[in-house]
């Protein structure tokens, strides 16, 4: 394991929520539910008198609303969302050298070397404390030698407070709690190690890696390494990427429809694809045309911030339906998605069901394993694979 390390996890709590309550103070104290209304919407976010309920994020709302009836249920708003987790982000740029943003409420921070000059523990509680003086908002903060204890050492101190974790004491901190806590162990995984006996994070620290591999893969060494405290994975420095992009340029220049709205969903599909493997959300697409005479056209159309598929295959056809009308020989169409935040497929879909959600997880899992359009819409099969430069975001 690597010594001298030390790195701080910041999570803000209920985020959805407590922006709401900073907006409207008639929410404090009240159990409250962000998502879609209808039966069949999945709950985004959730304040801490609803989870005692029973109820977490990604449940059907209608089961949340039979747990709690008196939950109040706010739509949410994530340009508003975007607009807070922007503002935490310009003050952790300002105290820190190196920091990642690893979703729209959650940070690591690298204090290596620093605690020459300065405590750790205490540099990260000074910014804590003027993130929330600035932003109003509660904020939780863990810090041991690396990302995985530090993680569950938030957890740990939530809501709105912090916890370290001394070096070498990352396996008695981790032994007592249950296996749910180490990330990456989500319910499936868990409902295994359940059935072979295994439910604090010490039987799995005592259990041979090879047991977990032989079980769960190459995913089971990393269970076991987690489990006793070893993460050796970096903190990776954050940019902000304003847009990602898609181009075809034809070998023939063609007027066929057909093909041609073929190869904007399937560049559409990708793109979808990449936005969720990087937990980013959109809120603005474009469509470029460029006609054999080398005229070309650009239209653009903002829209609510999403990563889902279907969403933007609707915009992306409404506006080249808006765009082509010129009937000409068309040499290169492209697709640009801009306006990007970070933020979670799931927790985005205020209004979608259950079984969208779990279709595109399901989706995403085969192609990332797979390659890309392992599985995707029938008229993208027309289209041959697309693969993206990683320096610029196009597709090659």
């Amino acid at each position: 394991m690597e010594k001298g390390r030390s790195i701080a996890h910041m999570d803000l709590d209920s985020f959805f929520v407590s922006v709401e309550r900073l907006y409207d103070s008639r929410l404090n104290g009240k159990p409250i539910l962000i998502g879609g209304s209808g039966d069949r919407g999945v709950v985004a976010s959730c304040s801490y008198e609803a989870r005692k309920f029973g109820i977490h994020s990604a449940m059907p709302m209608r089961t949340a609303r039979q747990l709690c009836p008196e939950a109040l249920i706010i739509r949410g708003d994530f340009e508003k969302y975007s607009q807070k987790s922007h503002e935490i982000t310009e003050i952790i740029r300002e105290e820190v050298p190196l920091f990642e943003k690893s979703s729209i409420d959650e940070f690591y921070i690298d204090y290596t070397g620093m605690d020459r000059f300065f405590g750790c523990f205490k540099m990260a509680q000074e910014l804590r404390q003027r993130i929330i003086k600035e932003s109003g908002l509660p904020i939780s903060l863990g810090l041991s030698e690396n990302k995985t204890v530090s993680k569950v050492a938030t957890g740990e101190a939530k809501p709105n407070n912090a916890k370290e974790i001394p070096r070498g004491l990352e396996k008695p901190f981790l032994a007592p709690l249950s296996v749910r806590k180490i990330p990456m162990i989500g319910e499936k995984t868990s409902l295994t190690l359940y059935s072979m006996g295994v439910k604090k994070v010490h039987t799995l620290q005592v259990m041979p890696a090879e047991l977990l591999e032989a079980t769960f893969g190459k995913n089971g060494r990393m269970i076991w390494e987690k489990a006793n405290g070893i993460d050796r994975s970096m903190v990776t420095p954050y940019s902000e990427a304003k847009s990602i992009s898609s181009e075809n340029t034809f070998e023939q220049d063609t007027i066929d429809v057909k093909m041609l709205e073929a190869n904007l969903i399937a560049m559409t599909e990708q793109l979808g694809t990449k936005l969720r493997q990087k937990q980013q959300l959109t809120a603005c697409v474009s469509v470029k045309i460029r006609y054999s005479d080398f005229d070309t056209h650009t239209v653009q159309q903002r829209i609510p911030y999403t990563s889902a598929d279907h969403i933007l295959i609707g915009v992306v056809k409404e506006l080249f339906r808006k765009l082509y009308n010129r009937r000409l020989l068309i040499r290169l169409i492209g697709i640009r998605f801009s306006h990007l935040v970070y933020g979670n497929y799931q927790i985005n879909l205020f209004e979608d069901t259950e079984e969208q959600i779990r279709l595109y997880q399901a989706l995403d899992r085969l192609n990332t394993k797979y390659g890309d359009k392992t599985v995707c819409r029938a008229i993208g099969l027309r289209v041959g694979r697309r693969r993206f430069n990683p320096f610029n975001g196009m597709a090659l």
